[in-house]
Protein backbone atom coordinates (compact mmCIF):
# COMPACT_ATOMS: atom_id res chain seq x y z
CA UNK A 1 0.00 0.00 0.00
CA UNK A 2 2.71 2.67 0.81
CA UNK A 3 4.44 1.81 -2.61
CA UNK A 4 1.39 3.31 -4.09
CA UNK A 5 0.99 6.25 -1.64
CA UNK A 6 4.50 7.92 -2.53
CA UNK A 7 5.82 10.16 -0.55
CA UNK A 8 3.67 12.92 -1.48
CA UNK A 9 1.13 10.62 -0.22
CA UNK A 10 2.58 10.04 3.29
CA UNK A 11 3.47 13.64 3.25
CA UNK A 12 -0.02 14.97 3.29
CA UNK A 13 -1.55 12.11 5.55
CA UNK A 14 1.66 12.79 7.92
CA UNK A 15 1.31 16.34 8.02
CA UNK A 16 -2.00 17.41 9.13
CA UNK A 17 -2.15 14.80 12.00
CA UNK A 18 1.60 16.02 12.96
CA UNK A 19 0.44 20.24 13.37
CA UNK A 20 -2.45 18.66 15.23
CA UNK A 21 -0.24 17.07 17.58
CA UNK A 22 2.02 20.38 17.85
CA UNK A 23 -1.12 22.36 18.18
CA UNK A 24 -1.99 20.25 21.32
CA UNK A 25 1.70 20.07 22.76
CA UNK A 26 1.86 23.76 22.78
CA UNK A 27 -1.51 25.63 23.11
CA UNK A 28 -2.93 28.50 25.90
CA UNK A 29 -0.07 30.41 26.69
CA UNK A 30 0.04 33.77 26.22
CA UNK A 31 -2.77 35.42 24.56
CA UNK A 32 -1.26 38.85 22.57
CA UNK A 33 -3.11 41.83 24.47
CA UNK A 34 -4.86 39.99 27.19
CA UNK A 35 -3.71 38.56 30.44
CA UNK A 36 -1.02 35.74 30.17
CA UNK A 37 -3.03 31.79 30.00
CA UNK A 38 -1.77 28.90 32.19
CA UNK A 39 1.07 27.06 30.99
CA UNK A 40 1.02 23.32 30.09
CA UNK A 41 2.44 21.19 32.70
CA UNK A 42 5.75 20.20 31.10
CA UNK A 43 7.41 23.80 31.08
CA UNK A 44 9.32 25.74 33.34
CA UNK A 45 8.48 29.41 34.14
CA UNK A 46 10.30 32.27 35.11
CA UNK A 47 9.95 35.62 35.50
CA UNK A 48 12.20 38.93 35.52
CA UNK A 49 10.96 42.43 36.08
CA UNK A 50 12.77 45.49 34.25
CA UNK A 51 12.88 48.93 34.60
CA UNK A 52 13.56 50.36 30.94
CA UNK A 53 15.05 53.55 32.51
CA UNK A 54 17.91 52.33 34.55
CA UNK A 55 18.08 49.60 32.19
CA UNK A 56 18.09 46.96 35.22
CA UNK A 57 16.18 43.58 35.50
CA UNK A 58 15.85 41.64 38.81
CA UNK A 59 15.22 37.73 37.94
CA UNK A 60 13.00 35.83 39.96
CA UNK A 61 12.01 32.13 40.03
CA UNK A 62 8.07 31.72 41.01
CA UNK A 63 5.58 28.99 40.52
CA UNK A 64 2.60 29.67 38.74
CA UNK A 65 0.33 29.70 42.14
CA UNK A 66 2.62 32.79 43.24
CA UNK A 67 2.96 34.24 40.06
CA UNK A 68 0.60 37.11 40.86
CA UNK A 69 2.90 38.38 43.63
CA UNK A 70 5.32 41.17 43.74
CA UNK A 71 8.92 40.49 44.17
CA UNK A 72 10.54 44.01 44.02
CA UNK A 73 9.68 47.42 45.96
CA UNK A 74 9.90 50.04 43.57
CA UNK A 75 7.12 50.04 40.55
CA UNK A 76 8.12 47.87 37.50
CA UNK A 77 7.65 49.05 33.76
CA UNK A 78 7.29 45.67 32.83
CA UNK A 79 7.36 42.29 33.44
CA UNK A 80 9.15 39.56 31.35
CA UNK A 81 7.65 35.79 31.96
CA UNK A 82 10.12 33.38 30.07
CA UNK A 83 8.26 29.77 29.45
CA UNK A 84 10.31 26.77 28.39
CA UNK A 85 8.44 24.12 26.91
CA UNK A 86 8.80 19.86 27.23
CA UNK A 87 10.06 19.92 23.57
CA UNK A 88 12.50 23.02 24.37
CA UNK A 89 10.31 25.88 22.49
CA UNK A 90 10.94 29.12 24.72
CA UNK A 91 7.88 32.01 24.93
CA UNK A 92 8.40 35.10 26.34
CA UNK A 93 5.34 37.01 27.07
CA UNK A 94 5.77 40.74 28.02
CA UNK A 95 3.18 42.27 30.54
CA UNK A 96 2.44 45.57 31.61
CA UNK A 97 1.94 46.73 35.06
CA UNK A 98 -1.73 46.22 34.59
CA UNK A 99 -0.67 42.00 33.60
CA UNK A 100 -1.74 42.21 30.04
CA UNK A 101 0.76 41.36 27.17
CA UNK A 102 1.50 43.82 25.33
CA UNK A 103 4.79 41.58 23.30
CA UNK A 104 5.53 38.08 22.60
CA UNK A 105 8.80 36.39 21.30
CA UNK A 106 9.73 32.43 20.66
CA UNK A 107 12.46 30.15 19.65
CA UNK A 108 13.09 26.81 19.77
CA UNK A 109 12.77 23.30 17.77
CA UNK A 110 8.97 23.43 17.11
CA UNK A 111 7.00 26.72 16.01
CA UNK A 112 4.18 27.18 18.90
CA UNK A 113 0.40 28.24 18.23
CA UNK A 114 0.25 31.22 16.93
CA UNK A 115 -3.34 31.38 16.75
CA UNK A 116 -3.13 31.09 20.82
CA UNK A 117 -0.13 33.50 20.74
CA UNK A 118 -1.84 36.35 18.85
CA UNK A 119 -5.55 35.56 20.22
CA UNK A 120 -7.48 38.39 18.56
CA UNK A 121 -4.91 39.25 16.89
CA UNK A 122 -5.01 36.41 14.65
CA UNK A 123 -7.25 36.97 11.76
CA UNK A 124 -5.21 40.84 11.53
CA UNK A 125 -2.12 38.32 11.43
CA UNK A 126 -3.22 35.54 8.84
CA UNK A 127 -4.65 39.02 6.47
CA UNK A 128 -1.47 40.69 6.31
CA UNK A 129 0.74 37.17 5.57
CA UNK A 130 -1.38 36.39 2.65
CA UNK A 131 -0.74 40.23 1.37
CA UNK A 132 2.78 40.18 1.90
CA UNK A 133 3.00 36.67 -0.03
CA UNK A 134 0.76 37.90 -2.72
CA UNK A 135 2.79 41.07 -3.32
CA UNK A 136 6.49 39.22 -3.29
CA UNK A 137 4.73 35.75 -5.19
CA UNK A 138 6.30 33.39 -2.83
CA UNK A 139 4.55 31.55 -0.11
CA UNK A 140 7.33 30.40 1.87
CA UNK A 141 10.57 32.00 3.84
CA UNK A 142 10.32 34.44 7.06
CA UNK A 143 7.24 36.76 7.37
CA UNK A 144 7.39 40.26 8.55
CA UNK A 145 3.86 42.02 9.41
CA UNK A 146 4.16 45.96 10.02
CA UNK A 147 1.07 47.38 10.82
CA UNK A 148 -0.28 50.02 12.62
CA UNK A 149 -1.92 47.81 15.34
CA UNK A 150 0.36 44.79 15.25
CA UNK A 151 4.03 43.87 14.30
CA UNK A 152 4.75 40.46 13.91
CA UNK A 153 8.26 39.04 12.41
CA UNK A 154 8.33 35.01 11.84
CA UNK A 155 11.10 32.70 10.31
CA UNK A 156 12.69 29.72 10.88
CA UNK A 157 13.15 26.28 9.18
CA UNK A 158 13.06 22.85 10.71
CA UNK A 159 14.37 22.51 14.19
CA UNK A 160 15.03 26.42 14.51
CA UNK A 161 11.94 28.57 14.68
CA UNK A 162 12.03 32.31 15.78
CA UNK A 163 10.00 34.97 15.82
CA UNK A 164 8.55 38.39 17.68
CA UNK A 165 5.31 40.30 18.10
CA UNK A 166 3.68 43.31 19.73
CA UNK A 167 1.40 45.73 19.94
CA UNK A 168 3.06 49.51 19.08
CA UNK A 169 -0.07 51.20 20.86
CA UNK A 170 0.41 48.88 23.97
CA UNK A 171 3.93 49.36 24.29
CA UNK A 172 5.26 51.20 27.91
CA UNK A 173 6.84 54.63 28.05
CA UNK A 174 10.55 53.74 27.28
CA UNK A 175 9.70 50.72 25.47
CA UNK A 176 10.34 50.42 21.99
CA UNK A 177 9.55 47.12 19.69
CA UNK A 178 13.44 46.26 19.94
CA UNK A 179 13.26 45.77 23.25
CA UNK A 180 10.98 42.48 22.64
CA UNK A 181 13.41 39.23 22.11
Amino acid sequence: MWSRIGRAGVTALVLPCSLLALTAAQSAYAALGSAPLTPPSDASVSSRVVQPASGTSQSVMRSESSAASSTSSTPASYTVRETTFGNGTVVREYLSTSGAVFGISWHGPQMPDLSDLLGSYFPQYVAGVKAVRAARSNARGPVAVDESGLVVRSGGHMGAFSGVAWLPSALPAGVSGSDIQ
